[in-house]
């Protein structure tokens, strides 16, 4: 297993280490961010000084060369716009996007694995049906689109839901919440639907195949022979063995919402880091770009090698077959 590990351990650093190459590489050679930064009747001199002051008047290779060496020490660069350190912009803004992540995860699990579970039973029922129905209607809808339409229902023409903003939000631990205030619950309501509906469509699909595959195997009959309650056996033999790929897949979909949610804090003005990004591009804030598609990297890499790692430790096959190769 510690061999397993190591090597993991060295796979990830090395898909981190070729991605900061190109992040750095993609992000640097396009646009200067002068331009914006500059008045509009800057003379050259004083483009200059500011091209000096922030670095940009290096080559490209030493611009990643003092990159790489500041990252390797935890510095990922300072805000051309906030005058701040490029992680300490983010972090400020992480916690709207992790509360956000979370509550849709949790209304995807919630909703879809029963729904998944009931349309595997019932695959020929109309219930069934409609289910599946839904979720190929949810992979289908843009996720731009839902979100505008679900203001136009819900904030415009009945006016239940605010349609942007975080509302108000109380520190639990230094960290500022708004799923604990009844306003800024309100406001969460709507992104967090419309960033869990794809990934409610994934669980149903998910949950319904495994649902389908577990009720053809022997030990399901064999629990039916002995006279166990369908209720058992669903919930016994049926979603135990459904929940392993579902938890992977989650475990993944759950990084994916953090790191996409850029459609859903813009429609709904989510002063999260996929709102900062969008903002931080339209003003050419290198840093925080850079900073942003690390993290995001880092944190896939992250979950990959954890969901290696528990693979690993639930199938000796996994770590055999890779000591083999």
């Amino acid at each position: 297993m510690l061999t397993y590990l190591l090597q993991r351990l060295g796979q990830a650093l090395l898909t981190v280490a070729a991605m900061a190459a190109l992040v750095f590489v993609g992000v640097y050679a396009i646009a200067d961010p002068v331009d914006v930064l500059a008045a509009p009747d800057a003379t050259p001199d004083e483009r200059a000084a500011i091209a000096a002051r922030l670095g940009l008047d290096k080559p490209l290779w030493v611009q990643f060369g003092l990159f790489a060496w500041r990252a390797l020490h935890g510095d990922l660069g300072r805000s051309f716009v906030y005058d701040e350190p490029a992680v300490t912009v983010i972090l400020q803004r992480l916690p709207a996007t992790l509360e956000l992540a979370l509550t849709a995860l949790v209304l995807a699990v919630a909703v879809g694995l029963p729904l998944g579970l009931w349309a595997g039973l019932r695959p020929e029922k109309a219930s069934g049906k409609a289910i599946m129905g839904g979720s190929i209607l949810a992979f289908s809808l843009p996720n731009f689109w839902q979100g505008l339409m679900l203001v136009l229902i819900f904030s415009v023409s009945l006016g239940w839901l605010p349609a942007g903003g975080r509302g108000r939000t109380v520190d639990v631990l230094g960290v500022p919440l708004a799923i604990l205030t009844l306003d800024g619950l309100r406001h969460l309501i709507l992104p967090a639907v419309n960033l869990a509906l794809f990934k409610l469509a994934v669980v149903i699909r998910l949950a319904r195949a495994g649902t389908r595959e577990a009720m053809l195997q022997d030990y399901v009959r064999f629990a039916r022979a002995k006279g166990l309650t369908p209720a058992r056996i669903v919930g016994v033999h049926v979603l135990k063995n459904i929940l392993l790929p579902v938890v992977t897949v989650i475990g993944l979909e759950f990084g994916s919402m953090i790191a996409f949610a850029v459609v859903t804090e813009t429609v709904f003005a989510w002063p999260g880091i996929g709102k900062l990004l969008i903002d931080s591009i339209n003003r050419l804030d290198r840093p925080v770009i850079v900073a942003y598609l690390m993290l995001t990297v880092c944190l896939f890499v992250a979950i990959n090698l954890v969901i290696d790692l528990i693979f690993a430790a639930l199938d000796p096959r996994v770590r055999l077959a890779e000591a083999g190769t």
